[in-house]
């Protein structure tokens, strides 16, 4: 064979890579799209370097790398995702961090409505020994001052300073005995609370031991839920809400339980005849309860003033004669995660300082009444098993005021019988540290339209900062911290409180609370 002068060679065989040595050029640090999409051209580059060069963006081989990178991205984040909402400290979606809570037998509050005292003065002294206000009466409607929406408030009657449980009819019945004077012409035993009354009614069918009722309308209000049941042979009347059909204690109480599913839709839940009574087959029920909640039905005092007749046929006027406080949204992600552990630790009973404190701070009065808690042990010798509960109760998201007698002894009544035997609870009033700011803020000139829009977001920042669930008893105040927060807002160059010249240091039966402030801008 004569040699043509063209030298041949194999080169092609010496660039193949062996599939056993592909993995080593795999990068599984790669998870967004560019990553993805840059690692996987270096690998096209090192183990296929003849069969494929064209890397520019109208490439068809470059659509295909890049439509790969898209779906690693998605799945990478899905998968970020779904790690993050697996765990409570992590989880950022409220309807997980419920289901997780729920694992522990941890249920999150739905929206409480505000509460006032409330007076009912007849033009008339009444003749009869009873005055019965009707069910369709009970509710009383008004322009809310928040946003000028229906605002909804229902009548309910206080007996020893809780709200009295529902009759038959749910009619309130005001006996000549407990009104103000000897006329009969004042009743101040009654409470208006924030939602619209709902009533329903209906019959067990169900052959299952677990009987449930599903409630039509939402959010239902926190603690709002009443039942009674007429099911015959003495066994009829109204049942007590529990926080677990767990806590029963025998077969025989006549208790249910309220859950909550992500709409705030509520299923009331009975006894199975071990844990709890299990209602009879077609006994009735009727169930009571209110819609609504949130800030918005915080309001002043004489707001409400509405003519009401009596069945009897006399005419008296409603007036809510203090404010009306304590109204709150569902209960927020950050305070559920700060609390819900404390709650799986105590067990349904109080031994610890933290036991006492995360119980009064997640405690729900039966007006929808919550507080800020601290628990303490005193000093003295002989009065180590004495527990100072110092209690604040909340007058809405950036206020407290001092705890009502009646919440204190709805609290105090809920204590009893979950501490030890040796140790005694006593509410002590909690003190408010007021506080006013000046706070200048540092925005670029250019701006200055802006300017309202500004101070408006910086607003909003000040009182998220301040908000009640994020200072507790014995908190200092840190400038830095607050100056931090509005910082942190992008139209903002720098921001310093004018009025401070230090950080402010509470006692522990003390709390920093906001009372005024002013935001001023300085063109730079």
């Amino acid at each position: 064979m004569a040699f043509t002068g063209n030298a041949s060679s194999d080169f092609m065989k010496l660039v193949e890579l062996p599939d056993n040595k592909k993995d080593q050029f795999i990068d599984y640090a790669a998870t967004d799209f560019l990553s993805l999409r840059n690692r996987m051209i270096d690998y096209i580059k090192a183990v296929y370097p003849l069969d494929y060069q064209n890397f520019v963006e109208s490439d068809l081989g470059m659509m295909l790398i890049e439509l790969v990178a898209y779906m690693g991205a998605v799945n990478s984040l899905k998968t970020d995702i779904l790690a993050q909402e697996a765990y409570l400290t992590t989880a950022k979606n409220r309807n997980n961090v419920r289901k997780l809570l729920e694992l522990i037998g941890v249920s999150m509050k739905g929206p409480i409505g505000a509460a006032a005292n409330a007076r009912y003065t007849l033009n008339t002294p009444a003749t009869a020994s009873q005055i019965t206000i009707p069910v369709d009466k009970r509710v009383v409607t008004i322009a809310s001052p928040e946003d000028g929406g229906p605002l909804n408030f229902t009548l309910y009657k206080v007996v020893n300073g809780q709200v009295d449980t529902v009759s038959p009819d749910n009619s309130i019945a005001l006996n000549v005995s407990e009104s103000d004077s000897s006329a009969s012409s004042v009743w101040s035993n009654l409470a208006l609370i924030e939602g619209s009354l709902v009533i329903e009614t209906g019959t067990f069918n169900q052959v299952q031991t677990l009987k449930t009722v599903n409630l039509s309308q939402f959010p239902v209000i926190q603690n709002s839920v009443q039942v009674f049941i007429n099911q015959g042979l003495g066994t009829s009347g109204a049942w007590r809400a529990v926080d677990s059909l767990y806590f029963a204690s025998g077969a025989s109480d006549k208790i249910f339980q309220v859950t909550y599913d992500d709409d705030l839709r509520a299923e009331v839940l009975f006894g199975d005849g071990i844990l709890g009574y299990s209602p009879d087959i077609n006994s009735t029920y009727t169930i009571t309860y209110r819609v609504g909640g949130g800030t918005r039905g915080n309001i002043r005092s004489n707001v409400i003033n509405t003519q009401i007749t009596t069945d009897e046929g006399f005419l008296g006027t409603l007036k809510n004669i203090s404010l009306a406080t304590g109204g709150q949204d569902a209960e927020t992600i950050e305070h559920a995660k700060k609390y819900a552990p404390y709650t799986f630790k105590r067990q349904d009973r109080l031994v610890t300082l933290e036991d006492f404190t995360s119980y009064a701070n997640s405690f729900v009065g039966t007006t929808g009444s919550t507080g800020k808690a601290r628990a303490a042990t005193r000093t003295a010798y002989g009065s180590a098993n004495i527990v100072d509960v110092y209690l604040l109760q909340k007058a809405s998201n950036t206020q407290l005021q001092q705890a009502t007698i009646s919440f204190k002894a709805e609290l105090l009544n809920a204590i009893e019988p979950l501490r030890l035997m040796n140790t005694k609870a006593v509410i002590v009033d909690g003190l408010i540290r007021t506080l006013d700011l000046i706070v200048s803020v540092r925005i670029d000139r250019e701006l200055k339209v802006k300017e309202e829009i500004i101070k408006g977001l910086v607003r909003n920042k000040i009182l998220e900062f301040f908000n009640v669930d994020n200072f507790d008893f014995g908190k200092s105040l840190v400038l830095s911290e607050l100056t931090r927060t509005i910082f942190s807002l992008n139209e903002v160059r720098f921001a310093t409180v004018d009025n401070l010249d230090s950080d402010i240091y509470v006692e522990m039966n003390e709390i920093i609370q906001l009372n005024n402030f002013a935001v001023n801008i300085v063109y730079v």
